[in-house]
C-alpha cells in the first residue's frame, strides 16, 4: 500500500511538472483551436456552397491573410516616414546637445547624458551589454515568430480535421446518449462562432470610432490607425489600451492638447466599451447575461492573461448550456 501511495504520489508530480514546462505549449494549442472553432461557421459557410472543405479552409486563410496585408500596407507609409524623420533630425538634436542656450543643451548641461552615455558604453563591458541585448532581442523575435509559426499551422491542420476530429470524440460517448452530447456540442460550437462574430462588430465599431476621431482632430494616418486599433481590439482585456495608447502617442504629432483629449476619449470609449457595448453584444450573440460576461473576461484574463480573456466567454456559453442540459433538469426534478 505504501509503495502504491508512494507511486502514485511521484505519477502525479511528474505529470503535474511536465504540464508546467509545456504550459506554452499548450496555451498555444488553446489558442489554435479556438481559432479554428470560431472560423468554423465561415468554413462550413463555404463548404454548403459546394467549395471542398480543404479549398474553404484555404480560401478563409486566405482571406484573413489578405486582411493581414492590407494592414501591413496602410503602415508602411507611416512607419517609413517617422524613420526617415527620425533620422533626419539627428544631426539637428546633436548640435542642440550641443547649444547651451537651448533646451536640449541646458538638460545635457544640468544630468551630462553624453558623459554617462560614453562612460556605460565606451569600453568592453558596454559592447558586451549591448550584444547581449541585441542578442536578446533576436531571442524573442525567434521565438515569436515560432510561436506564430505554430498557432497558424495547428490551426490549419484543425479546421481542415474539424469534422474527423468531432466524430472522433463522439465514439467516447455512450451510444444511447450520443445523439443528445453531440447536439450539445455542436450547440457549443454554434454559439463560439457567434461569438468571434461579436466580437468582430466590437472591433470593427472601435476601428470606425477611431477613424473619425483622427479625421476630425487631424490626427495623421487615420486609416491605419483605425485599422490598428480594430486588430488589437479582437484582443480581450489589453488590446483596446494598447490601441488607444498608441493613438495618443501618434496625437502628440498634432499637439498636446490634442493627445490629452485623445487619451480622454479612449479612456471614455474603453468604459463604454466594457460596460455597455460588449456586453450587450455578447448577449446578442451568445446570449449571455452582461454581468457574467464582464465577471468572465476579468477571471479569464487574470488567471490566463488574454488567451485567458479570449477563450472565458466561450467558456462561460460552455458552462452554461451544459448546466441547462445536465443539471438543472436533474435539481428542478428533484
Amino acid at each position: 500500500m505504501g509503495f502504491g501511495l508512494g507511486l502514485g504520489m511521484l505519477s502525479a508530480w511528474l505529470l503535474v511538472r511536465t504540464v508546467l514546462r509545456i504550459g506554452e505549449l499548450l496555451t498555444l494549442l488553446t489558442l489554435s483551436v479556438f481559432i479554428a472553432v470560431s472560423l468554423e461557421p465561415v468554413v462550413a459557410w463555404l463548404c454548403r456552397l459546394g467549395l471542398r472543405r480543404g479549398w474553404a479552409v484555404l480560401a478563409v486563410a486566405g482571406g484573413l491573410g489578405g486582411v493581414l496585408a492590407g494592414f501591413v500596407a496602410l503602415v508602411i507609409p507611416p512607419v517609413s516616414a517617422a524613420v526617415a524623420a527620425l533620422t533626419a533630425d539627428v544631426p539637428r538634436w546633436r548640435q542642440q546637445l550641443r547649444d547651451h542656450h537651448s533646451a536640449l543643451g541646458r538638460l545635457e548641461d544640468h544630468y551630462h547624458v553624453i558623459e554617462h552615455l560614453r562612460e556605460r558604453f565606451g569600453s568592453g563591458g558596454g559592447a558586451a551589454e549591448v550584444a547581449g541585448g541585441v542578442l536578446g532581442a533576436g531571442q524573442v523575435v525567434l521565438s515569436a515568430l515560432a510561436s506564430v509559426g505554430v498557432t497558424v499551422t495547428v490551426t490549419l491542420y484543425v479546421m481542415a480535421a474539424l469534422p474527423t476530429v468531432k466524430r472522433f470524440g463522439y465514439r467516447f460517448v455512450p451510444g444511447s446518449r450520443r445523439p443528445r452530447a453531440e447536439a450539445v456540442c455542436e450547440e457549443i460550437l454554434s454559439r463560439v462562432g457567434r461569438y468571434m462574430l461579436g466580437n468582430v462588430a466590437t472591433s470593427v465599431v472601435a476601428g470606425a470610432a477611431t477613424f473619425a476621431w483622427c479625421e476630425v482632430w487631424n490626427v495623421p494616418y487615420p486609416a491605419a490607425l483605425g485599422f490598428f486599433v480594430a486588430l488589437m481590439d479582437m484582443v480581450p482585456v489589453v488590446g483596446s489600451t494598447v490601441g488607444g495608447v498608441a493613438v495618443s502617442l501618434v496625437a502628440l504629432a498634432v499637439s498636446l492638447p490634442t493627445a490629452l483629449a485623445t487619451a480622454a476619449f479612449y479612456v471614455g470609449f474603453r468604459l463604454a466599451e466594457d460596460y455597455l457595448i460588449m456586453p450587450r453584444a455578447m448577449r446578442f450573440a451568445v446570449h449571455v447575461h452582461p454581468v457574467v460576461t464582464v465577471v468572465a473576461v476579468l477571471a479569464g484574463g487574470s488567471l490566463l492573461g488574454v488567451v485567458g480573456g479570449l477563450v472565458a466567454i466561450p467558456a462561460a456559453v460552455a458552462l452554461g448550456i451544459v448546466l441547462d442540459e445536465y443539471v438543472f433538469p436533474r435539481t428542478d426534478a428533484a
